[in-house]
């Protein structure tokens, strides 16, 4: 915003007494924000000190007519003042106080580390800013982002279809190899069915909706991903919490409550992205069926990480995957590509396919990202030893850490792992520290998590080395113990 503009608006705030986002750009000087005669001679008399160019400018007359509005005072001074001042309109977006306070807090930071531009390949190692890292931010559990097998199947896919569907599936967006990777999944799961959807945020978003409204309640796990609360606010049922992974007090909530609603829908997390441990599945199958509840189950992050050959959850507990009523996954992370999916009851998928708008409104998966899925899903099916190596570089890091005497959490047989600091700034600063010695491990910090609850988390891939695990252990090592050393010594 220009110095000119700012002032304008402060003369405004100082006369009118509204607070300076209160001032909007399109408001009436005369019928929105109230001046009168003695009003409007104050403005005349701050705006020709501060910009005597417009004093040839009878604003008087300006002034009188009642549509004469912010914008039209800022467009004349801006007029005068030459051609170097004029701006496109401003948006009134930028004085919302959210955005305002937001923004003095990033700009507060002396470093921030979210947004750093890689290069290549993410998998154990990855390039920044010309440096190479080991990391452990992204999530190629498996290693195969960018195997040939994916990419000849990529290639051939946009080769045959291009780029994009350019469609609505229900209308004319449909390909072969849709259905082929909805066959792949429900028979990799099995299960009668899936749908594929161009997000996983939105597939949970969009799902919610389908199967509770304001007669309903949903009873999610308290650490539920932002995608499930999103989806149950937008879908009108009640919504509550329960905490995390404690089934006594999911079904304490069922005693007092399911009598009240004609549908209840429980929702958990396969594997929790945040602490690394995994739902009570049959705990959670036993109550959903002694309350005739639904049940849902994000694996987002269970789906080609545990389980055999990562099949998930269901495969991990060795339960009938039908005991799940809806089975949600996405593509972008064990099968290297973007998107996500419900899987389930044949009819509950036909009814989606035809019913839910955030599928039939939107333009089909592309090519190349259902391509990548198939291929990536063929690859989990004949590939138990990429499921051996991650069990077992997962398995090593964490009891590893734990032996140092490091907060993991809850963390257990999955392949994220945290590290738990505390303290936003000091995660912040320790994410900072691993980075100068070569390893890019990211701060998850409020109100992602509790404050209390900041931490480092590490997303580990069978593609990791023992040496990659050995250095960044020693290199924690140290400067966590330098770390307490100086609290020590304050």
């Amino acid at each position: 915003m220009s110095k000119s503009i700012n002032t304008i608006i402060d003369h405004l705030a100082e006369i009118t007494g509204y607070d300076r986002n209160e001032i909007e750009i399109e408001k009436s000087l005369v019928n929105d924000l109230g001046l009168d005669s003695m009003m409007v001679m104050d403005l005349h008399r701050l705006l020709l000190n501060d910009f005597p160019e417009i004093k040839e400018v009878n604003l008087e007359k300006i002034f009188e007519q009642e549509d004469t509005t912010v914008y039209t005072i800022i467009s004349l001074i801006q007029s005068k003042k030459g051609v170097e001042e004029r701006q496109e309109p401003v948006s009134i977006i930028e004085n919302f106080i959210e955005i305002q306070e937001f923004n003095e807090y990033i700009n507060s930071k002396q470093s921030v580390p979210y947004f750093k531009e890689n290069d290549g390949i993410a998998s154990n190692k990855i390039m920044i800013n010309g440096e190479e890292k080991i990391n452990f931010s992204t999530y190629n559990y498996l290693g195969i982002n960018g195997a040939l097998e994916i990419n000849t199947k990529v290639t051939e896919a946009i080769n045959k279809y291009g780029t994009s569907v350019s469609g609505s599936r229900l209308l004319s967006g449909e390909i072969k190899i849709h259905k082929q990777l909805e066959q792949k999944i429900s028979d990799f799961l099995g299960v009668d069915d899936a749908l594929i959807q161009v997000g996983g945020h939105s597939t949970n978003v969009n799902t919610i909706g389908n199967i509770v409204n304001q007669e309903d309640l949903i009873l999610h796990d308290s650490l539920a991903h932002n995608s499930i609360i999103q989806g149950a606010i937008l879908s009108n049922a009640k919504r509550k919490s329960f905490k995390h992974n404690d089934m006594n007090h999911l079904e304490s909530e069922l005693d007092k409550l399911r009598p009240k609603f004609r549908r209840v829908l429980i929702i958990v997390e396969g594997v929790y992205s945040m602490d690394g441990d995994i739902c009570r599945l049959p705990e959670l199958i036993a109550i959903k069926e002694k309350y005739n509840a639904i049940l849902m189950v994000d694996e987002a992050h269970s789906l080609g990480t545990i389980g055999k050959n990562g099949k998930g959850v269901t495969s991990y507990f060795n339960v009938n995957p039908k005991s799940v009523d809806i089975l949600m996954g996405t593509l972008s992370k064990s099968l290297n590509s973007c998107g996500g999916y419900i899987a389930g009851n044949a009819n509950f998928i036909k009814f989606l396919r035809y019913n839910s708008p955030g599928f039939i409104f939107s333009v089909g998966i592309t090519p190349a990202n259902a391509a990548a899925a198939l291929a990536s899903l063929t690859i989990c099916e004949s590939s138990e030893d990429l499921f051996i190596k991650l069990k077992e570089n997962h398995t090593y890091f964490l009891n590893e850490l734990i032996a140092l005497g490091m907060n993991t959490g809850e963390s257990y047989d999955s392949p994220i792992v945290p590290l738990i600091i505390g303290h936003s700034d000091e995660a912040l600063t320790l994410s900072e520290k691993l980075y100068d010695n070569g390893i890019n491990a990211m701060p998850i910090v409020y109100p992602a998590v509790k404050e209390s609850e900041s931490r480092i988390r590490f997303f580990i891939s069978a593609s990791h080395t023992r040496d990659d695990l050995d250095h960044t252990l020693m290199t924690l090592k140290k400067l966590v113990r330098n770390e307490e050393s100086s609290l020590v010594s304050l």
